[in-house]
Formats: C-alpha cells, sequence, structure tokens
C-alpha cells in the first residue's frame, strides 16, 4: 500500500505519456522570467518521481538536482541518461549543503503532505536550500473545486508499447475535516493478453485553499507572489479549477 512502490513505478511513464513535460517546462521558463529575482540556473526538483521535468530542464542547460523520497522512482529517472542528478530523500528533511536559484514542487506533490507540520517542514528545508530572492513554484489540488465537484471513479486505460495494456482504476474518498481525498488505486499490467503484474496503492492526498496557503509560506520565509489556474497560470482559480499553481518567493 505504500505510494510509488516497484510496480507502479514501473507504469508510472506509461500512464502520464501524454503528459505535457515539455510544456510545463516552458511555463517554468516563464515564471523564472518574470518572478525570479535575478537569473535562474540552478533549479531544485522536490518530489521529482521519474524524473520529466528534471530531465526537460537539463536537457535546456539548467543545473538540475532531483530529490525523491521512492528509490523505484528515482531508478527511472535515473535511467533517462539525463544530466540532472538525482537523490533519495524525503522531502521535509534532507541536506544537500548547495543552494538554489528556484525550486520546483510539482504534480501536486505538497498534496502527499498532509498535517501541517509535514508541508511546513518541506518548505522549510525548500528555504534553505533557495537563494534570498529565489523562486518557488508548485502546483496543488484547489480546495474549492475539489469540494465542488467531487471526485469520483475513474478509469485510465493505455496502450503500452509492447503491444500491451496499463489498466488504472482510481476511487476516491474525501475526509472534509481533514481536507484530504484518499486516492484507491488498483492497477493491472497486460503483456500480449497475459496479466504480468497487479498494484493496489492508498494515495492519501491534500487539498489546499488559498488563504492557508499563504499563511504556510509566509511561516516559512515565502511571500506568496501569485496563485492562478494550472498549466494556465494567466487564469483565476475558480471552482472548476482542480489545479491552481502557485508562485513565491523567498524572503
Amino acid at each position: 500500500m505504500t505510494p510509488f512502490g516497484a510496480d507502479y513505478a514501473g507504469a508510472y511513464d506509461d500512464l502520464y505519456r501524454d503528459k505535457d513535460y515539455a510544456g510545463e517546462c516552458d511555463l517554468l521558463e516563464q515564471v523564472f522570467r518574470q518572478y525570479g529575482d535575478g537569473a535562474v540556473k540552478r533549479v531544485l526538483d522536490l518530489g521529482c518521481g521519474t524524473g520529466g521535468h528534471s530531465a526537460v530542464l537539463a536537457a535546456r542547460g539548467y543545473h538540475v538536482v532531483g530529490v525523491d523520497r521512492s528509490a523505484d522512482m528515482l531508478q527511472h529517472a535515473r535511467e533517462r541518461n539525463t544530466c540532472a542528478r538525482f537523490e533519495q530523500a524525503d522531502i521535509t528533511a534532507f541536506d544537500l549543503n548547495e543552494t538554489f536559484d528556484a525550486g520546483v514542487i510539482m504534480f501536486a506533490v505538497l498534496g502527499y503532505l498532509t498535517c501541517n507540520s509535514q508541508v511546513t517542514s518541506a518548505l522549510q528545508t525548500v528555504r534553505k536550500h533557495l537563494r534570498t530572492g529565489g523562486v518557488l513554484f508548485g502546483d496543488l489540488w484547489y480546495g474549492p473545486a475539489v469540494l465542488a465537484q467531487r471526485p469520483g471513479e475513474r478509469v485510465k486505460v493505455i496502450e503500452t508499447p509492447d503491444s500491451g495494456k496499463v489498466i488504472r482504476v482510481a476511487s476516491s474518498v474525501l475526509e472534509t475535516r481533514r481536507d484530504i481525498c484518499t486516492v484507491h488505486y488498483q492497477l493491472w499490467r497486460l503483456e500480449s493478453q497475459s496479466l504480468v503484474s497487479e498494484v493496489r496503492e492508498q494515495h492519501a492526498m491534500r487539498y489546499f485553499f488559498e488563504p492557508e496557503l499563504e499563511a504556510l509560506l509566509a511561516s516559512t520565509g515565502f511571500e506568496l507572489l501569485h496563485i492562478g489556474s494550472f498549466p494556465d497560470l494567466g487564469t483565476e482559480p475558480s471552482e472548476q479549477t482542480w489545479n491552481v499553481a502557485f508562485v513565491a518567493r523567498a524572503r
């Protein structure tokens, strides 16, 4: 039941083959130019997973270090053969003894930290690694939209290059007193119509509201500069906007 075990990690890139990493990195570079206090050359990628964003940014000339707690996800990240560096660590507590110009925490990674102390520890850790004026960008689930829309069951079927399939069924339960949506995943990998693996994982995801996000950032040395829809950062969030993104600056 631990999130992102070996079998889930093995299917991850197939499940998200349609994710526009290049387009999202275009957005990151736009944010770096618009909100960065000085040139952005060194980027810290928190909860980097299989390294999708790290690989694109490294290919564009940035010095990138990705951090993730899942050894299985990092194995796939390293197999991308990029010039990014990957470190296994919990994002709430690590020390690279390095300073970066920007931090990114993508794909709702902050939502995996389900209590205030975890979020605060992660943000404090990021702040320790950013220079003053450094920019922090992240995306997360937007509370008003989650409560308005309510999660339902979702099925995703992906054809794989080996003539197989990855099938994932997701069902969710809301805990509104804790602002948590617990997602139960069942995943099957098939090759030539034969079942290769079956996975069950439970992902507890926190959703956020703007005032609490602003307070959490302020308490850990950041100033919230902007919050908008994701990936269309220029659009105001609404109850139809499940994913939002925020930009903050290290004070």
